[in-house]
C-alpha cells in the first residue's frame, strides 16, 4: 500500500498539535489524513471510513488514548479488521511503554515527535495493519472453505447420521434401482413437533441433545439396510428400499412413530415429552421415474398435512 492510499486519523484535543503532525505527514507524502479533536469524533470518523493508522494523544479529556485504543480494538474484533495505533505522550520511562503495549497500542512516540521518525513509525504501523488485515482475510477465506467442505461432506457432525447430501445421494441410487428392477422406495420425512418451542425455552444445547437421541431411536426403529439422515431445518429422513413393492408395510412407519412418542427424551434439564409427525411418499418402480427433488417435495407435502392436523401424525 502506497502512502497516498493510507487512511490516517490524528486525534488530539490541541489544534496546534494536530496541525504539526498533519503537516509533517503531508511533507512525507501522506495525503489521506483526517483530524479529530476528541476520541469520540475519531470513533465516528472510523465508522464513516476505517483507518489504517490512528495517531492519538495519550492525555485527552473525556476519553484518553488508552480508552480510545480499547474501543478501537473492540470494533476491530467485531468487524474482523485491524487498525494500527500510535500514542503520543509527554511521559517517559519503561512503565508507560509497558502500559501502552498492554492496552493494545502498536507504537509509542514522545511529544513533540521528530518529523522523520514520525513518518517512519507511521510507515511501519501501516505495514503491521496491512499484514494483520491480510491474515484476517486469509482466515475468513479458510473458514469459508471449511464450511463449504462441511457441506460437501456426507456426515452430520452433531448426530453422526448421514446429512442431506448423503440422503440425496442414496435416494437417487435407490430410485434408479427401483425403476430398473421394479422395486419400491419409501421416503419418510420426520419432524419433532415441539422442538422449536423447546429450543426457544431451553436453548440450542438441549435441542441438540434431543436430536442426538432422535437419531438413535430412529436407527433402532428401522432395518440395518435402511438409510437414516438428518436433513436441513432439523428434519430427519428415512429411505426404505424394497425389492418387491408388496414388501412395503405402513406398519414400518407406524413403528418409527411409536419409537419417537413412546417415552420422554432425557436431557440436561430433565425429561421432555415430544411427539413426531411424518410425511411419507412411496415410489413404485413400475411408475415413471421421478427425480430426487420431486420425491422429497411429495414427502414434504405429506409432512405439511400431518403438521397442520394435530390429530394426524402420519400422512401417506
Amino acid at each position: 500500500m502506497s502512502s497516498k492510499d493510507l487512511s490516517i486519523i490524528i486525534v488530539d484535543d490541541l489544534q496546534f498539535s494536530r496541525i504539526v503532525v498533519k503537516t509533517a505527514l503531508k511533507k512525507a507524502g501522506y495525503n489521506g489524513v483526517r483530524m479529530a479533536d476528541s476520541a469520540t469524533e475519531a470513533l465516528a470518523m472510523i465508522e464513516q471510513k476505517p483507518a489504517d493508522v490512528v495517531l492519538a494523544d495519550w492525555m485527552m479529556p473525556e476519553m484518553d488514548g488508552l480508552e480510545l485504543t480499547q474501543r478501537i480494538r473492540q470494533r476491530d474484533e467485531e468487524k474482523g479488521t485491524y487498525t494500527a495505533i500510535i500514542l503520543f505522550t509527554a511521559h517517559d520511562g519503561v512503565d508507560y511503554l509497558v502500559k501502552a503495549f498492554d492496552h493494545g497500542v502498536d507504537d509509542y512516540l514522545c511529544k513533540p515527535p521528530n518529523p522523520q521518525e514520525l513518518a517512519a513509525r507511521v510507515n511501519a504501523a501501516a505495514r503491521i495493519a496491512a499484514l494483520q488485515n491480510d491474515l484476517l482475510e486469509t482466515s475468513r477465506q479458510l473458514e469459508q472453505t471449511i464450511q463449504n467442505l462441511k457441506k460437501m461432506a456426507l456426515v452430520d457432525e452433531l448426530t453422526g447420521a448421514g446429512n442431506q447430501q448423503f440422503l440425496i445421494k442414496n435416494l437417487k441410487a435407490h430410485l434408479l434401482e427401483a425403476s430398473t428392477r421394479r422395486g419400491g422406495v419409501c421416503l419418510a420425512i420426520i419432524e419433532l413437533r415441539e422442538l422449536e418451542e423447546i429450543t426457544a425455552a431451553h436453548g440450542k444445547f438441549i435441542a441438540d441433545e434431543i436430536l442426538i437421541s432422535q437419531h438413535r431411536r430412529l436407527r433402532r426403529a428401522v432395518r440395518p439396510t435402511d438409510v437414516v439422515a438428518r436433513m436441513d431445518n432439523d428434519f430427519f429422513g428415512i429411505i426404505m428400499h424394497h425389492t418387491k413393492t408388496k414388501d412395503y408395510k405402513p406398519s414400518s412407519i407406524e413403528r418409527v412413530l411409536t419409537m419417537i412418542n413412546n417415552r420422554a427424551y432425557k436431557t440436561s434439564v430433565g425429561n421432555l415429552n415430544i411427539t413426531g409427525c411424518i410425511g411419507v411418499h412411496y415410489y413404485r418402480g413400475d411408475e415413471a421415474l421421478i427425480s430426487v427433488d420431486e420425491m422429497i417435495k411429495r414427502a414434504g407435502s405429506k409432512l405439511d398435512q400431518a403438521r397442520e392436523n394435530a390429530a394426524l401424525s402420519i400422512a401417506y
